[in-house]
Formats: structure tokens, sequence, C-alpha cells
């Protein structure tokens, strides 16, 4: 192997040095310079033999040889090293061998009872082997092995070792072969194959087929995947993955990988002929892919594809996907304090309650934020700009122009009070020309129309600080007044980006608690909370929340159980507990402000040892009325797991559905691990049901033999990762 390199390197000029006195010579020429160490050296010119003995030791550009003799033959021009002969080379790897000659130009030789040690601890032992034109080294009754000899019983067989009669490295194949090789668990050999072969340790990337997997899945049948990695260039790979399904036939997955100077490319796609949900056999499959480029310092742009045949392939399949598809192209650009951003959406929705042609195509969809310095006062302005069109085939056509120029004062009392007084004016300007309207007979939205909407706040701050020996207390009331006019939202203006709201502990203080633009919160109110913290020298930390608002005015604007239909809004808080790691919880509500009854419950919690550990999650939160999108949900989610020793570990999860009172899947795990050797068994029940996609058992276990790679086999198909998502804020 590169050993063999290694010692010809060091011992090319020999014969020059031998002619020094013996104790230590440096001698340097062309080549990198040589350091000589030896007791003795003879030099016999009637044989041509150079001989050093007793501790040599060569060294040259790191690379160390230590032998008990070594011998230069002139006539033959050969050079024997034998007593103890050990390399020590630059990454780390250690060879030792009893004998090792090298002759010719020092592209071949010969080498009796090899043992190598990797940087990597990787273990490799063999009874003699020979390299040959520098670039094939060739070894007999060789072992193979990344596993620490057991401390008790040095001489015990390792936990796994491949034992071949012939192991070859080819360099210009950039592979190794492994001939009548078995592979042995504890001495005992499971697996003979007459031929193996792996990419050579110094390369990173080699074409050649994976490790294949076998699983076999109830709806599918028989899974069998073969994938075939195909390095195109250093900076470009792809992955073919053939896939075959026993009762669904077969399916192509390909991956393929792209990274260049300013950007990088990343694409996974499928494609098969299979049974849809009405029973008939059609072409599916699916695309995920995206782009990333930097154009300048200032600026860069993307896109992400996300495409697919139907709604429930890839849920199927194992691809992943989502009810809704989004594809996004932009272009943005980040200088100081300046933001800006131009987009262009697709949206492919496989909701059944939706009609493809009145989803939108947003094109543009165009922002910009800036943020000033501070003035002499310290005062701060920003500016918010937004262009949006939206397109559709069926429904409502508009575009919208909205711009917000904000101010900020903040200011500091001598003893502490912390205020903020700001102002914003959002001016917004919509054209909108509804083709379709079914529900709103006689009443259109066609027409130019838009809003100027002032508004104006000032928020109170008084955190209170007490420091003891072991912790320290922080007490902070708040309150706050925002003022700005009644309404603000004509009927004229379509509400397209300000539909998903939900009143919790991170916006109750928030200048407008609506998510987009298309809806202003008018009217006056004030807020008021309580934040409070308690933190220890070392370890521990409490926190609590709670805030609520008072709307002096009432607005229909926001629909039954949103928490802001009344005056008085609805109480949040949150509170969070972690006095040491064995003990974490985070608990988030929203409670009616009439009877303090429970409309969003969320509690995060874990607890334990590592011995056994037990973590909950819980999820309530209360529908708005009359509202199907969004109903009632209430989950719960229990996980226990257990490190019972170093090497050992179990988990089991359940996840309910609280609302109905079922089970929506169970799973449990036992996992091992060491230095060589990975054991991962697990099974799971899925009982979520949507027409083709039936429930489901799987049954998965893998092994992984550290430094060569995975075995696998499962009751489901096991999709590969997911390709990496090349664009910003998705």
């Amino acid at each position: 192997m590169t050993m063999f390199v290694l010692v010809a390197a060091a011992l090319i000029s020999i014969q020059n040095l031998l002619f020094a006195p013996g104790a230590a010579a440096q001698v340097s020429n062309t080549a990198p310079p040589i350091l000589f160490k030896a007791d003795n050296v003879r030099h016999d010119k009637e044989l041509g033999l150079v001989v050093a003995t007793g501790h040599v030791e060569f060294s040259q550009n790191e690379r160390t040889l230590v032998a008990d003799t070594v011998t230069y033959n002139q006539r033959l021009d050969t050079v024997t090293a034998s007593g103890n002969v050990s390399l020590l080379d630059t990454s780390g790897d250690v060879m030792f061998a009893d004998y090792v000659e090298l002759s010719g130009n020092m592209k071949d030789g010969i080498a009796r009872g090899i043992r190598f040690r990797l940087s990597d601890n990787t273990r490799i032992a063999a009874a003699g082997g020979r390299r040959i034109g520098g670039t094939r080294t060739e070894m007999r009754k060789a072992v193979y092995s990344p596993c620490a000899p057991c401390k008790k019983n040095p001489d015990r067989a390792p936990i796994w070792q491949i034992k071949g009669y012939q192991i070859v490295r080819d360099l210009d194949e950039q592979q190794v072969e492994f001939k009548d090789a078995f592979l042995e668990f504890y001495g005992i050999p499971i697996l003979y194959a007459p031929y193996l072969s792996a990419p050579d340790p110094s390369v990173k990337r080699k074409t050649g087929f994976l490790i294949p997997s076998y699983g076999s899945d109830t709806e599918l049948g028989t899974v069998v995947r073969v994938p075939y990695y195909i390095a195109i260039s250093p900076l470009q790979d792809a992955t073919i993955t053939p896939i075959y399904t026993g009762n669904e036939g077969p399916v192509l997955l390909t991956e393929y990988r792209n990274r260049f100077i300013g950007g990088l490319f990343t694409g996974q796609g499928s494609v098969t002929r299979a049974s849809t949900v009405d029973g008939d056999r059609q072409i599916r499959g699916h695309f995920d892919g995206g782009a990333k480029f930097d154009i300048s310092n200032t600026w860069r742009a993307g896109l992400r594809a996300k495409f697919a045949s139907d709604d429930t392939y890839q849920r199927r399949y194992k691809f992943g996907g989502d009810s809704v598809l989004k594809s996004r192209a932009f272009i943005e650009g980040f200088r100081g304090r300046t933001y800006g951003v131009a987009n262009a959406y697709y949206f492919q929705d496989f909701r059944s309650d939706v009609d493809q042609a009145t989803v939108p195509l947003a094109i543009p969809a165009i922002d910009y934020n800036f943020v000033g310095e501070p003035g002499e006062m310290g005062g701060r302005w920003s500016v918010d700009a937004n262009l949006l069109a939206l397109t559709r085939g069926i429904g409502t056509d508009s575009r919208r122009l909205s711009l917000k120029t904000g101010w900020l004062l903040p200011h500091t009392s001598r003893v502490g009070e912390l205020y903020s007084l700001f102002g914003s004016l959002q001016t917004d300007a919509y054209w909108v020309h509804e083709t379709q309207n079914p529900d709103k007979a006689g009443d259109s939205l066609s027409g130019i129309t838009g809003r100027v909407f002032p508004q104006i706040g000032l928020d109170w701050r008084f955190p209170l600080v007490r420091r003891g020996q072991q912790s320290a207390t922080v007490i902070e009331p708040i309150a706050g007044i925002i003022a700005s006019p009644n309404g603000g939202n004509p009927n004229k203006i379509p509400n397209e980006d300000s539909l998903d709201f939900e009143l919790d502990d991170t916006n109750i203080f928030s200048a407008s608690r609506f998510t987009g633009v298309d809806r202003v919160e008018g009217g006056s109110r004030v807020y008021y909370g309580l934040r409070g913290s308690i933190q220890g020298s070392e370890t521990g930390y409490a926190s609590a929340f709670i805030g609520q608002s008072y709307r002096f005015r009432s607005n229909a604007l926001f629909a039954d159980s949103s928490g802001l239909e009344k005056n008085f809004s609805d109480l949040v808080g949150r509170v969070e507990l972690s006095p040491q790691k064995y003990f974490q919880m985070l608990y988030r509500f929203r409670l009616d402000n009439d009877n303090l009854n429970p409309r969003r419950n969320e509690i995060i919690a874990s607890a334990g040892v590592p011995l056994l550990r037990l973590s909950t999650s819980y999820l309530f939160i209360e529908g708005q009325e009359g509202s199907d999108v969004f109903p009632d949900r209430e989950e719960l989610s229990l996980t226990a797991t257990s490190q019972i020793t170093d090497r050992w570990s179990v988990r089991a999860n359940t996840l309910r559905d609280a609302q109905t009172g079922t089970t929506r899947s169970h799973s449990f795990g036992a996992t091992y691990s060491d230095d060589c050797l990975a054991f991962n068994a697990s099974f799971s029940r899925s009982f979520t049901q949507d027409r083709d996609i039936k429930r489901t058992d799987t049954i998965f276990f893998s092994i992984t033999l550290k430094t060569l790679g995975s075995l696998g086999a499962g009751g489901t198909l096991k999709a590969p990762p997911k390709a990496s998502d090349p664009t910003a804020g998705e």
C-alpha cells in the first residue's frame, strides 16, 4: 500500500547518507532533506552493501521510518529493512512489518508480517504482500477490522472482521478489492463473498453501487433498492436508485447535486407507473429541487421547485410531501440596514375542497425593508414597502402597492424605566378584478381602492432586578397604549395574507396582530402584562409571563374564538421551568377572559436521568367558530428513552388524537453502538388512512459496519435523505 511508497521516499538517498561517520547526518539536495540516525553504519565496498544497524531512524517531510537494520545493495539496487520496522505517515497511519524489501526504481517491493493502524484506528494485518508498478499492492492472508482489541482479553477475536485470501489496492482504479473474503462476527464466519470491492480510503467519492436495501410493505409488497452513485466531477455527482416493488412495479429515483463557484444546485425526482386513487395505472412521480447563485457581495438569486403528480404519491412511497407544494424563485439583496427581495410563487394545492384554478399565482411579490441610523435624540426611521400581484384562473385578481413608514424613539429614565414612543403611517393602493365570485353575486370587488392608516403608541417597561448570592431575580411590569382610527378595512380590499390569525404570548403586545398587510387593526387599545424570571448562579432557570389587551371599541373584524372578538382579549402567557438538567418544561396558554376556560394549552416537558427519561408534548387549540379550516385540535405525544449502558439504548413513543380518542402511531426501538459497529432495530405502526394510503406496520433494522457501510432491511420503503434546500427563508 502507500506505506511502500513512503519507505522508498525515505530511503532514496540512503547511499549518500551512509558515508557519514555514523552518529547523525543531514543531507539536502533537490529532494526534501532527510534526517538519518543510526548507532552503527558499515560500508562493504566489495559486496556493494551499506548497512545501518541499531535504532535506525529516517525522517523526511514529517514521515518517520524506524528499524533495527537497514541495508542498501548497490549492485542489485535494493533497500531492505528488518527488525521492528515501523513507518509513521503524515496522515497518522502507522505501518509495522517484520521485513521490507524495495527494488528497482522503488516502485516494486515485498513485505512480510505487515500490520497497519490507520488514523481512524482501523487495523489491517497480512502475512505478506507485494507492490507492483508503484500503484498496485497485493496482500495475502489479510485481516481487516476497525474494532479495538478487548482490554481484558486482547487475543479474543474482534466484534467483526473481514478475512481475505487476497486484498488488492489499486491506486489507478482507486479501489480496494477483496478476494475469497469472509465476514466474521466474534471469529465466526457468517458471510462469504468470492469478490468484493470498495472505494480506496484515499478517495472521498467513487462511482459504483451503494449498499442495497430490502424490505416489505403491506401495500407495495416486496421492496428492493439498488442505488448507483456517479461521481461526475469533483463538484457534481448523481445517484440513480432503481426501486422494485412487488405490487406496483418499478420506481426510478434520481438525485443530482452540483456545487460551483458562487452557487449550488440540488434536485431529486422519481417516476413510476402505478395505480392511482381511482385504481387506474398511470404515470406518477415528483420533483423537488432548487438552486442558489451569489451574483455579487450584495445580490443573490435562487429557485426552489416542488411538483407531484397527485396528492398521495409522495406519502405512499415515503418521499415526504405536503398538501400544498410551494415553488419559489427569488432575487434578494443585503446592504447595511437595507434588505430587498423580489419573489415569484406558484402553489400546487392538493386539498380536496380547493380548485387549483382558484389558487393564485404570485408574480411579482416584492418587499423592501430599511432601518435608519439613530438620530440626535436617538430616534430611528424605518420603511417597509411591498408590491404584490395575484392572478387566478377563477376568482379575484389583485394588485397591491403598500408603503409603511415608521418612527421609534426609545428613552431610559434615571430610575431605569424603559419608554418607547412609536408611530407609523401605512398607505395602501389596490386594483382588483373579480373574474368570478359566485358567493357575492351583484357585489363585485372590482375596481381601484386604497387606504391611509396612521398609528401611534407608547410602550412602558420597568425591569426590577434583585441579585442574591445564588440567583438573580427580574420582575418586569409592561404596559402600553396604541391609538389609531377605527375601521381601516374597506370591503373592496380583499383579504389574501391575513387569514391565518392566532393570538398568543408572542403577539399580544404587537402593533398589529395580523400576519399580513391586507388587514389592519384599527381602533385604540391598551395592553398590560407582567414578566418575571429567576436565574441561578450556576444552574437552574425559571420564567413566567402573562398579558392581556383591552380595546376601547369592539371590532367585528375578528372571528369568534379568536381571542380578540371582545373588548377584553383572552389572557395569554407562558411558563418555563428548568431547575436542573434533569427536568425541563414549557407551558403556553390562552384562557377565555370570561370564565378562564382554556382555549389553547401547549405543554412540552421532559424529566429523568439517562437511565430513564420521559418526555411529553400536549397541544390543545380551540377551533374558530363556523370555520372548517381551523377546527378543534388536541393531541398528546409520549416518549420514553433509556440509556441502559454506554452502548445500549431503547426508546418508545405513542401519538394520540385526544380530540377523537384515537391513536395515530406507535413506535419502539433499540440501538447498540460502539467504536466499530452500530445496530438499530425499530417497529412502528401508523393508523393514518387516506384513500390509497393504508394503515401500515413497519419493521426496520440496520447494521452499520463503521468504515464500510450499512446493511439494512425493513417492513416499509426507506427513502433517502432529502436534498438540501438551497434557498433561504423556506
